[in-house]
């Protein structure tokens, strides 16, 4: 029993110190990094909004997640999050209809390629760098519905996936 209890205790005292963490649990991020200001994405593409929804989208999850507060003040701030969008496309690839001029597409797949820095202010370097961040999703367009409002709802929903994907990325090093 003597022998069960010391192993148990060696067990405990060791695993802590491996390295190992639950996803949600680390910081990537220097301890003196408190406060992050996210200026509004630079959009280079034509689709409306999208540097609103993301943006909006990555302040959010960086508010959900706590690790650090979000601030609007240049002064306040430890880092600063910059982001670039580079590109957004939309391509069908999956198609309805038996006949080739019948054929009408209902699924797409929407790409976004988005510059991501993230600036330590106080030690002036950069924590992390992604020239080329690129998210990918799928949607599909039910037929009789309108494909504008279909693509705005997925394009909504693709924010908050590349917001908590950028973020985790970001504060747990992943």
């Amino acid at each position: 029993m003597k022998k069960i209890f010391i192993l148990l205790l060696a067990c405990f005292l060791f695993f802590p110190r491996c390295g190992y963490h639950l996803r949600g649990t680390g910081s990537f991020l220097p301890s003196h990094i408190k406060k992050v200001r996210i200026p509004m994405f630079k959009n280079l593409t034509t689709r409306y909004e999208l540097d609103l929804k993301l943006t909006r989208s990555v302040i959010d999850e960086f508010v959900i997640r706590g690790k650090v507060e979000v601030t609007t003040s240049e002064e306040s701030s430890d880092a600063v999050l910059i982001g670039e969008i580079i590109t957004f496309t939309v391509n069908p690839i999956a198609f309805a209809g038996r006949e080739a001029t019948d054929a009408t597409a209902d699924r797409y797949n929407i790409t976004v390629r988005v510059k991501v820095s993230l600036r330590d202010l106080v030690k002036r370097k950069v924590i992390y760098s992604n020239p080329s961040y690129i998210y990918q999703e799928e949607y599909e367009v039910p037929p009789g519905t309108d494909f504008e409002t279909v693509e705005t709802e997925a394009v909504d929903r693709i924010a908050e996936k590349f917001a908590r994907s950028v973020v985790i990325t970001i504060l747990e090093g992943f």
